[in-house]
Order: C-alpha cells, then structure tokens, then sequence
C-alpha cells in the first residue's frame, strides 16, 4: 500500500525553478510513482555546518547573535544570523557549532538551538563538462 507523505529538504539553488528541477533529479532514483513538489521557500541560512560522522543523521537551525560594540555610543550591539548544522544530537550540533565559530576573531553566542524536520540538503554540484570543444591554435 502507498501512502502519501511530506518531507523537507534543502536544496542550494540560484532560483525556484532550479530548485524544483534539482529536488525533482535527486529525488527521482528514491521514489517509486509520482510525486510532487508541494512548495519551494527561501531559507534563511548563511551557512551550513556539516558533518561527516555516520551519527549525523539530524539538522538542527542554530541562531547565533553577533557581539559587536558601538565606538560612538560604546554599547553592546547584537546581530542575529541563523545556521543550519549536521549533527547526531543536540549536544553535538552545539560542539559543532563552538568548533567552527572558535576558529573565528567574532564574538557571538549561541541564542537557541531547535531540531528541524529536514531530510537531508543537497548542496550544488557543478556538471561535469562531456561535450566541451576543444580549441586548437
């Protein structure tokens, strides 16, 4: 018996169209019948962390504020930017998140953590060029 289900997934794309048509190839050899996309929405993320370990299996949406200060006015100034990380658990999304950043000469802290409903992201591969003509001089 087939039954009906949506998932999401994040899919790096320059436009909606390329989007859909990235999902609707990756998606393809999983799927057995028809399917559909349902809906397509900008995400919010500046960057992904990925992970490698075969526990990282989730995808947590990381909100994290920027610490800056204001010469003029020499008050604390936040920004908020959202990431999107790899991780087996909550815990480890964090310790992924202090191992990027730390790396980095910007203060931040981590405002809040949640788990996401994602599947799985699929970020641009650039095709590999068969029919390129080559140029002689």
């Amino acid at each position: 018996m087939q039954k009906k289900v949506t998932e999401s997934y994040t899919v790096d794309a320059l436009s909606f169209t390329e989007a859909e048509q990235r999902i609707m190839e990756e998606m393809s050899s999983y799927i057995s019948g028809e399917f559909e996309v349902a809906d397509i929405k900008k995400a919010t993320y500046k960057e992904i962390f990925f992970d490698d370990s075969e526990q990282a299996d989730r995808w947590y949406k990381a909100k994290l504020q920027f610490i800056t200060i204001d010469e003029k006015t020499e008050k604390e100034k936040r920004s908020n930017v959202n990431y999107l990380v790899q991780a087996g658990s909550l815990n480890r999304a964090v310790k992924n998140i202090d191992e990027v950043m730390g790396g980095t000469m910007i203060d931040y802290v981590i405002a809040a953590v949640a788990e996401t409903t994602l599947m799985d992201v699929f970020v641009y591969k650039q095709k590999e060029e068969q029919d390129k003509p080559e140029y002689e001089q």
